[in-house]
């Protein structure tokens, strides 16, 4: 099974977003204190349009950085 993997953006109390690939190539997003099978699952596709949407700073706060 594959690992997850913590941000690196993760804050000082450890609570951040962890990812990991499915064995069918979906990847799977979790918040990290909840651990546990419960994850947001996103098809390759549905991945590339969130990353590229971060990217984009689509999701950026307006009263900046949290």
């Amino acid at each position: 099974m594959a690992e997850w993997h913590k941000s690196s953006f993760s804050n000082p109390s450890g609570s951040c977003a962890e990812v990991r690939q499915a064995a069918n190539g979906d990847m799977l997003m979790r918040h990290s204190k909840a651990g546990g099978p419960a994850a947001l699952r996103f098809t390759p596709a549905e991945w590339d349009a969130f990353l590229a949407g971060v990217r984009a700073g689509e999701f950026d706060r307006e009263d900046g950085p949290a």
